[in-house]
């Protein structure tokens, strides 16, 4: 016997499914990915592009000064003294990372702290005000924090609390050394490294605030679950996660605090002679470069000129360094 089915009418294309192109066909928004793809490209070209420039023109610039005073000698002897002809840079490389250290010493731990209170303790009410001032505080320009300093801690002050310090390590190893004879007007190493600190710490702590949000919560939560204190918590959880990402903070930080201008002139002190005392008189590099610019020509301008190409290359690798660390901690981890 014969059967006779009914046949519906099947559609070719079901709802949902996307269409076959034609042959030689664009897909949809590719002429768009491709223009944003060659954007993107030369927008990091340029970045190094720049770079470059600036590199091969103060160089050149500076060429003088290596070819008077030799590339060896001319960035790390001792001997600055530019109306006797002598233009070593040693001392002021020297100062540049004193100033940098004591800095980031200063810095480090109170933005670490100042971001786990926001990220871990704050309430919620306060934490975006807080957040506020960090970041208007990394708005003010540098000349701003040297007048203060200049201004709100007097000369006497300064002076009677560094010779309080050295009179109470005057008995310590090192320390006696470190300490010893205090500038007369309180502007030292010390004073600059302190100013620089204090400018470097709403951006170290922006940085590491960042850092500590990006935590997972169910690692947090697993940890307060299994009985661990609070600290605890921070400590097994937080701070592993973290610890790269806090490196890389500190090195900008610290390539910030390295390059540091009118606040570090203001009140360093002015000495380019090198010296391990930290509460002595000193200088930087590129706290001498506004100093003397004006009043320079020939091969005094070139050696100023030389100071900043010395300056951008300690900045670039401090960037590199950081990378690094930030590499082997991730390979550490098994990211990469």
């Amino acid at each position: 016997m014969a059967t006779t089915t009914d046949t519906l009418p099947v559609d070719p294309l079901p709802a949902g499914r996307p269409r076959r192109l034609s042959e030689g066909a664009r897909p949809p928004g590719s002429i768009t990915d491709r223009l944003f793809r060659w954007l993107a490209l030369l927008a990091g070209l340029l970045v190094l592009a720049i770079l470059a420039l600036i590199a091969i023109s103060t160089t050149g610039k500076a060429l003088p000064w290596f070819r008077d005073q030799g590339l060896f000698h001319a960035v790390f002897a001792d001997d600055w003294d530019p109306a006797k002809g002598h233009l070593g840079a040693g001392a002021l490389l020297y100062g540049t990372l004193l100033v940098g250290v004591i800095a980031m010493v200063f810095a480090v731990p109170i933005s670490v702290g100042i971001a786990l209170f926001v990220t871990e303790v704050c309430p919620r009410f306060a934490r975006r005000p807080i957040i506020y001032v960090i970041d208007l505080l990394a708005a003010i320009p540098s000349v701003v924090f040297g007048l203060w300093m200049l201004n709100s801690f007097s000369q006497p002050t300064l002076r009677d609390a560094y010779n309080w310090i050295s009179d109470a390590t005057s008995g310590v190893p090192i320390l006696k050394d470190l300490t010893a004879s205090p500038a007369q007007n309180g502007l030292s190493y010390m004073t600059a490294g302190l100013v620089v600190g204090v400018m470097v710490t709403p951006i170290v702590t922006s940085l590491v605030r960042e850092v500590f949000a990006t935590c997972p919560p169910a690692q947090k939560e697993a940890a307060l679950a299994l009985g661990a204190t609070r600290w605890e918590m921070i400590r097994g959880a937080v701070f592993p996660h973290s610890r790269s990402g806090i490196v890389a903070a500190s090195m900008i930080g610290l390539g910030r605090a390295l390059g540091e201008t009118i606040a570090v002139a203001l009140v360093v002190g002015g000495s380019p002679n090198l010296s391990e005392k930290l509460f002595g008189s000193g200088q930087t590099m590129a706290g001498i470069i506004p100093n003397e610019f004006g009043e320079a020509s020939g091969t005094h301008r070139a050696a100023l000129i030389g100071l900043g190409v010395v300056l951008f290359v300690v900045t670039i690798a401090v960037g590199m360094v950081a990378r690094a660390v930030v590499a082997h901690a991730d390979r550490r981890k098994g990211i990469r």
